[in-house]
């Protein structure tokens, strides 16, 4: 099977919970090493690893896949580093800080005829699927409305000072808005305009830390929310029909289980507690029903095997560069109609 050598830009939260496990426990994956600045972590985990020092011993050794999860900010220097040096790239959540960066690195990773993903884990979350599969089998009808929560409840600041500084990557628009959009647009194509509210509320915070974005499609609307101050949970997902309502809780267990060190590479990986179904309140066939819906198995692994399916066989990557930029233009929208209190047309 052939090896598609790769290494991190980072080692912190994201490299040792979303990427290292999933690199290491894939057969067409080698775990190179990771460029660490400071703390020196990654061979505690993996003896046999490197740690770089910097960047450009990373891009001057004999790796494929470069993993770009660095601060937002970064994003677009680092990544065109990566693919100028001929290396294939995933890149975090949110792929850039505009459009203009996501459209050059598109355009330059095309033009080196090289796999370009964005690293849009949620995509394979099990709540988000399952959500996707009612949507997908017509059980709620024609779609009137959808709602879509990423919440939590933290109103303190984050220890991590690249997340708390006012900067072009900051703020809950780029960190967990990315997650909402893509799933949204993977789900229902891209809207024909977008309305936002972006707040700060949080005592002493610098950055935007609340959302509500509405997406205008031509029959129905779909609202985005992300905010620290939301004690007792939404659901996650609520869609409505014009036959029936399908709402879902967060539930993938997934990230959880990441930060106990459990290892993704059991049969019950990414399974959701019952308790935690989606009630399905429809019409089938002139008949009412009202019943939960068994949970989907969730599974990130799916997002590195689109990847290393892409590389050795020239498959589409499982999110695209293309992705990205359409990710990138509704949070460019959202900002100008924040700005000017209007809706942006698309």
């Amino acid at each position: 099977m052939q090896k598609i050598k790769t290494a991190l830009l980072s080692y912190g939260m994201s490299g040792k919970v979303f990427h290292a496990p999933f690199i290491n426990i894939h057969p067409g994956f080698e775990l190179i090493g990771s460029w660490e600045r400071s703390k020196k972590l990654i061979q505690e985990d993996y003896p046999t690893v490197r740690s770089y020092p910097t960047i450009e011993d990373v891009l001057a050794d004999d790796i494929d896949l470069v993993i770009v999860n660095t601060p937002v900010e970064t994003h677009y220097e680092y990544a065109k580093k990566v693919l100028e040096a001929g290396k294939h790239a995933i890149v975090e959540k949110a792929f850039t800080t505009n459009v203009a960066q996501a459209q050059e690195l598109a355009d330059l990773a095309k033009a080196k005829g090289l796999k370009l993903a964005v690293f849009q884990n949620r995509r394979w979350d099990s709540d988000f699927k399952t959500v996707q599969k009612v949507v997908k089998d017509g059980l709620l009808g024609d779609l009137v409305e959808g709602e879509f929560h990423f919440d939590r409840y933290n109103p303190l600041l984050s220890i991590k000072a690249h997340k708390e500084t006012a900067n072009s990557g900051a703020g809950i628009l780029k960190d967990l808005g990315p997650h909402l959009i893509d799933q949204a647009l993977y789900l229902f194509g891209f809207p024909k305009s977008v309305f936002a509210d972006i707040r700060i509320t949080r005592e002493n915070s610098l950055v935007d830390d609340y959302i509500d974005l509405l997406l205008y499609y031509d029959d129905f609307r779909v609202r985005l929310k992300a905010s620290f101050f939301v004690r007792e949970a939404n659901p996650a997902y609520v869609v409505h029909g014009k036959k029936g309502s399908f709402l879902k809780p967060r539930g993938d267990v997934q990230e959880d289980d990441l930060k106990l060190s459990k290892k993704p590479d059991t049969v019950t990986w990414g399974t959701e507690a019952e308790g935690l179904n989606g009630i399905l309140h429809t019409e089938i066939d002139g008949k009412v029903i009202k019943e939960k819906i068994p949970t989907l198995q969730g599974n990130y692994y799916e997002f590195f095997d689109g990847v290393y399916k892409s590389i050795t066989t020239n498959a589409i990557e499982p999110v695209t560069a293309e992705d990205g930029v359409k990710t990138m233009k509704i949070i460019e929208a959202a900002i100008a109609s924040n700005a000017q209190h209007k809706v942006i047309n698309l």
